[in-house]
Parts: C-alpha cells; structure tokens; sequence
C-alpha cells in the first residue's frame, strides 16, 4: 500500500509552514526535497566517515571507498545498466550532457555532420551542442511539436539523415512534460549507426528506467531531482562508447601513470572522473536511490498519475487558465498562464505568500518559450510525497489570483 501520510513523515521539511500557512512544495522539477534518511546519510559521513577515497590505505579511506563506489552498483541497478563501469559519476545533468559533448562528440563528429534535437529541450542539452557548432562546424536540425505539446518518435526519425550522427532528446520535457518514446526513437537510430543521448534528469525520478532495453548510449541523470544532495548525478556511457571517448577534464584519479615523456589515463569509469569527487554528495546519492528503491519506483509511477489525473480535471475546471502541453502521456508538470494583466511572476509571489511553492519564468528553456509565444509561465511540478488536498490548495489560491487581478 502507497500511504502518502507515511512518505511525507519522511522529510522532515515538508512539516514547516511559509509565511504562517503550510507548506505546499511544488517546485520539483527543479529540485526536490530530501528525505530524512539522506539528509543523516550526509551528516553520518561529515561527522564520522569522511577521507578522500581511492588511493588512501588507512581504515577511513577505504570506508569512504566502499561507501562511493557502492553507490555505482546501486545506479547500474537503477538505470538498468549491464556494467558498473559504464556509470560515471557527475555533478548532475549540466556535466554529464557537457561530457558527452566534450568526450564523445567532438572526437566523433565533423564539419558537415548533423545533431537532431527538439524544440522542448533544457538549455543543459542545446548549449553543448551549439558550443560544439561554432567549434567544429556542425549543424543543428531542431524538430517540432505536435499541437498537444507531444514529439512523435515519428516525426524525429524522418528527419534523420546521411549527415545525421547523433540525436539529443529529453525523456520527459521540464515544461510540458510530455514524456518521449525513447526507445522506437533509439532503436530506429541504432539501425543507422546514429547515437542518441539522452536527458533523463525529469524522467528517471517519476518512472521505471532500463537503458539496455531503451538501447541508448548514453542517459544522464541529476541527483538533486532524485531526492538527493545537489552536486551529484551521472551518466550511463554505453560500453561501446566508452572506447570512442577522450576525458574533457584531467587530473587527479583519472592518471594511471604520469612521467616527464608520457601520461597513461585510468580505465573508464574513472577516466572520466578527475580530481576529488564530490564524495558526500555521492553518498546522500546512494541513500536516496534506497529511499527510492524502498517505495518502489513502479508504486511511486502509479500515485503520482493519480494525483496528475487529479490536478488535470481541478485545473480544467479554470476556464481562465491555460495550461501549456496537454498531452496524453505527460507527467505530473504544469506549466500555466493566467488570462488576463497578470505576469507568471506576479502569480507566483501570490502563491507563495499563500504557502505554495511553484516555479515562474522560462524555465531554462527559451527555445520553447519562444516556439509557443510565451516569456514566461509558472509551472507546479509534482513528486511522489504531494497529494490530491495540495492540488486543490493550488487551485482555490490560483481563484484568489484570478480574482485578485481582474
């Protein structure tokens, strides 16, 4: 049984209250509170456990050690790898996407070579990408949506041609969240001998994902939306592309040997993993994947639909309010405008002195912004411990609102 009540006891700030109300947290899409269980896995390893790992001999370095590098095994697992070598770690989305860009594709890619993206993508995967056109000359094909807000995989493998070499695609959109048939779109671009990468940072948090049955090379993730601490993340590398990659940064326990003549790299993972890591960071990773694993991701997919059909037929009955991307097969992210003088900024000042928590702007994706004619929408994103009262909290405030500015 999926008891909420039980889950939300389990993070510890969703007990407080915002300008004297409770809070309701509906900021998830960028970052995601954390349970108890992690927040103590951190302190534990400040406060008793914490050396530098790797090459240490002594107790607490080998401690530390074990403790980092399980956390690989626990996200081969989560992501459905084969080989504990194909994680590697990051400090989120921004630098896995970033490695990818620098380690694969600049090596791979050449001047007249194609990337296929869509128009709902983060910044974190068009600007390496176009970093990577004004380096080497290549060229971005953007594909657009359906009127739903949805991408068929159709509409992307048309598109691929002679020139293509790599497609970049999100999971689950971070405005809309339309959610993408990743797997007939990597399938179809493995047929081609086309790599896709893609962006699971919103995706992997909300639903069961298996990267050997997805079939793509490369799948990077971002600790902070899983629950855990900010500074974490990785990347799924297919095995076959990690013999095709050079390091972007270098130093530290990505050496195997250096001399006056000569530098030998580590083998993969730690190839792509210079300096000291964010050891702590990793750690809270870890606890918060056994948080995850403990409710069980497939029960967590299953009530927060419910609470998305919930929030879709409340926000539906607002005939003033226009939700962006109805798609349906999206996830629980609702990015809205009101009719009317009101700014999405203006909207989310209200909501927040009602204790309600919600993201305003255009949400690191200009892109589409521009593609629907908006500057701006607020946006409520939805986790596995918001219920079905917080929705109609949000939609008698946005009432007020409404009210208020017209």
């Amino acid at each position: 049984m999926y008891d909420v009540s039980e889950i939300r006891a389990e993070f510890p700030i969703l007990s407080r209250t915002v300008y004297g109300k409770p809070l309701v947290y509906l900021d998830n899409g960028a970052s995601a509170q954390k349970p108890r269980q992690v927040i103590e896995a951190v302190t534990k390893a400040y406060e008793f456990e914490y050396a530098n790992v790797h090459r240490g001999l002594h107790y607490l370095s080998n401690l530390a050690t074990d403790k980092f590098e399980s956390v690989r095994q626990k996200m081969m697992k989560f992501l459905g790898a084969e080989h504990s070598n194909e994680i590697v770690f990051t400090s989120g989305s921004t630098e896995g996407l970033n490695l990818v860009s620098y380690g694969w594709a600049s090596n791979n890619l050449k001047e007249g070579d194609e990337i296929l993206l869509s128009i709902m993508e983060h910044h974190a995967n068009i600007v390496p990408w176009y970093v990577l056109k004004k380096r080497n000359g290549i060229k971005l094909n953007w594909i657009e949506l359906r009127q739903d807000g949805s991408l068929l995989a159709d509409d992307i493998i048309s598109k691929i041609g002679e020139k293509t070499k790599m497609i970049a695609i999100t999971h689950m959109s971070n405005v809309l969240g339309s959610i993408n048939d990743i797997k007939k779109i990597c399938l179809a671009a493995k047929k081609l001998n086309v790599r896709v990468v893609v962006d699971g940072s919103q995706a992997a948090v909300h639903m069961p994902v298996n990267v050997t049955d997805l079939a793509c090379d490369f799948y990077v993730v971002t600790g902070h939306k899983l629950y855990g601490p900010s500074g974490s993340g990785s990347v799924y590398i297919n095995k076959n592309r990690l013999k095709e990659m050079h390091p972007f940064m270098v130093g530290g326990d990505m050496i195997k040997e250096v001399t006056t003549s000569n530098v030998i790299f580590n083998d993969p993972p730690h190839k792509f993993e210079a300096g000291t890591p964010s050891i702590v960071s990793i750690i809270g990773l870890g606890a918060a994947l056994d948080f995850i694993n403990q409710v069980g991701l497939a029960n967590i997919e299953s009530y927060e639909r419910s609470v998305k059909n919930y929030a879709e037929e409340r926000l539906d009955e607002l005939e003033w309010l226009n939700v962006q991307g109805n798609d349906i097969n999206k996830g629980g992210i609702f990015s809205f405008v009101m009719d009317g003088p009101a700014h999405a900024h203006d909207l989310a000042t209200v909501l927040d002195r009602t204790g309600i928590a919600v993201r305003a702007g255009q949400h690191c994706a200009q892109p589409l912004m521009e593609y629907l004619g908006l500057n701006a929408t607020c946006r409520a994103s939805f986790a596995m411990y918001n219920t079905c009262q917080e929705v109609d909290t949000l939609v008698e405030a946005l009432k007020k609102c409404h009210k208020m500015f017209n």
